[in-house]
């Protein structure tokens, strides 16, 4: 169920919002989108949100739908 908030500080910013309610679990790249489709109107007020502008977040993604990254192990004894 999404979630609606108010911004309660300066220098909000959609991007943000997404990062503090989700962490990496919440791809913010990935909600941006959907989070501006449920927010009409949120992208005329500009990169930073004004205090007080309520915004309905997405659901988080389900913890077995991450993506994982796989890095590659460094080793100081690599030739």
């Amino acid at each position: 169920m999404p979630l609606t908030i108010k911004v309660a500080g300066a220098g909000i910013t959609v991007a943000k919002l997404l990062w503090r309610h989700g962490g990496r679990r919440g791809n913010t790249s990935a909600r941006l989108t959907e989070t501006l489709e449920l927010n009409p109107g949120l992208a005329a007020l500009g990169p930073v949100l004004p205090l007080g502008t309520p915004v309905t977040l997405p659901d988080l993604p389900p913890v077995a739908a991450q993506p994982r990254a796989v890095v590659p192990a460094v080793s100081l004894f690599d030739d």
